[in-house]
């Protein structure tokens, strides 16, 4: 399968200090709001947009953008990587790859 897998600009963390996290990035470091939902704000920083949600705590999740998400994961999960999170509603697939990095995997634009 020729899946090519290419980063998006999002950075995701999850914090049940959603106040506190969204005070720091927005007036400690002074990043603009980009979006705002009532569980989700994004930053601006520039080089990525950093998206803050409201939840259980995790560390950083990457994202790439692939032309067959259901390809792609069955390809990773192949390769040793295992699912840590998925909802088609988001659409969320978080992937753990064997060297402990965790990515989403998300539908890439025609």
């Amino acid at each position: 399968m020729a899946s090519t897998f290419e980063s998006s600009r999002d950075v995701i963390i999850r914090t049940e200090d959603w106040a506190g996290a969204t005070t720091f990035y927005g007036s400690v470091l002074g990043l603009p709001v980009a979006s705002r939902s009532d569980a989700l704000i994004g930053f601006e920083t520039g080089a990525f947009r950093l998206y803050v949600e409201k939840g259980k705590a995790h560390g950083p999740v990457f994202e790439y953008l692939v032309p067959d998400v259901q390809a792609a994961k069955q390809r990773l999960i192949a390769a040793g990587c295992i699912v840590v999170e998925e909802d088609a509603s988001m659409p969320r697939c978080y992937i753990r790859d064997p060297y402990g990095i965790v990515f989403n995997i998300g539908q890439a634009p025609e």
